[in-house]
């Protein structure tokens, strides 16, 4: 998401109402992200396999017309605060893409584990400790001002150690079909 000015603004707000509450680990802005599927650790994949998956997503996605979307609506959660990213149904094509990818090359299908559990949502921060949600939705509420974006890429990231310490890396992307 740090190539969508609009969404970055849309959660610096978010994280600007938030920052008076301890205990919440803010997302930094330039890792904004929503995450397609999680194919697996880094570890278990070869750099050819790595490469063969981005090249078969690439191949994949370019059949894949860009994706309009829209982040208001704000999704609480006792381990995280998140824009929702709606509607989830027209991002189901990049999400099996990546799926299938995977799958063509690992062998491995993800369907069975998580099929009814994606829920398209970019991560405005974490929560690290118990802490009464009342107040939070107060200084928040339930949306925020519309973010319309268009949806036109995809990224094979790599993230090294524990996700909160931001160590990732893009080892690829992907464009979804340009207009002819």
């Amino acid at each position: 998401m740090r190539d969508y000015p609009e969404v970055i603004a849309l959660a610096r707000d978010a994280q600007q109402r938030l920052a008076n509450f301890p205990g919440l680990h803010m997302t930094p802005l330039e890792w904004l992200h929503m995450t397609t599927l999680v194919a697996g650790p880094a570890e278990e994949f070869t750099p050819s396999q790595l490469d063969l998956m981005a090249k078969t997503a690439a191949t994949l996605l370019a059949d894949v017309p860009p994706i309009n979307a829209t982040l208001s609506r704000i999704l609480y959660h006792p381990e995280a605060i998140m824009l929702d990213v709606a509607p989830a149904k027209a991002l189901v094509p990049i999400r099996n893409v990546a799926r299938t990818a995977t799958r063509l090359v690992t062998g491995h299908d993800h369907r069975k584990r998580d099929a009814a559990r994606w829920v398209p949502h970019v991560t405005i921060c974490y929560s690290t400790t118990h802490q009464p949600a009342a107040p939070i939705i107060a200084a928040l509420g339930e949306r925020l001002p519309v973010c319309e974006v268009r949806i036109s890429t995809v990224s094979l990231v790599i993230q090294h150690g524990p996700e909160r310490n931001w160590d990732w890396s893009t080892t690829s992307t992907a464009r979804l079909q340009t207009q002819s």
